[in-house]
């Protein structure tokens, strides 16, 4: 991913999707819920990465409801 920056809240979302490292990033092990990418605006969807603060938040909110 090219964006450094998280569609939702625009803070450095840290990707390290490209890193070379044997775990690379948070995110290729994270359990994404769907409903957190209809969130993303359309013209970023699957261009940005979404970090894991609002993944988090998002969860974390999901389970109030």
């Amino acid at each position: 991913m090219a964006n450094t920056h998280c569609p939702l809240c625009g803070e450095e979302n840290k990707c390290m999707v490209d890193a070379t490292e044997p775990n690379g990033c948070w995110c290729t092990i994270e359990e994404f819920p769907k409903g957190i990418f209809e969130l993303v605006p359309e013209e970023s969807r699957r261009k940005h990465c979404i970090c894991h603060n609002c993944v988090t938040e998002y969860k974390e909110e999901m389970q109030k409801i």
